[in-house]
């Protein structure tokens, strides 16, 4: 039997921190009790996408300096519209039928809080994007 909706939300990590209660509007209580667990979950993915995405492109992100790779991280996520929707494939992905009902009844501004989220995310790893060493052929 397909149990998909209890086996995808077994999965997520808990987060006690992401409160939710009477008064909250509906895009911030899917936002805690949704979004958050899945970004939690799909941290190390979202690491290795931003990954592939520097090297991507040039491996520029590497020559910056930490202000700049902030905006670098922020610029890849708010303007480049095909890795945002790559990033956006990942989360919603994770999503019950239930929850994506839900989500298509304000995506837009479930988007921009799923995009913060990540932004914020990928910023807090900011240290793991260190140029990788390149290997060199034994003697």
């Amino acid at each position: 039997m397909n149990d998909r909706p209890n086996d995808i939300k077994r999965i997520r990590p808990e987060i006690p921190s992401a409160r939710v209660h009477d008064q909250m509007s509906s895009e911030e209580r899917f936002q805690n009790e949704t979004i958050r667990p899945i970004l939690k979950l799909q941290s190390p993915l979202l690491i290795e996408v931003f990954r592939n995405y520097i090297a991507k492109h040039k491996n520029v992100f590497y020559d910056l300096s930490i202000e700049k790779r902030t905006d670098y991280i922020e610029n890849a996520i708010h303007k480049d519209m095909k890795f945002r929707n790559g990033l956006k494939g990942i989360i919603i992905g994770q999503f019950t039928v239930e929850e994506y009902l839900t989500y298509i009844q304000n995506s837009s501004a479930l988007n921009k809080r799923m995009m913060n989220i990540t932004k914020e995310r990928l910023l807090s790893n900011i240290q793991v994007f260190e140029r990788p060493i390149a290997l060199t052929k034994a003697s």
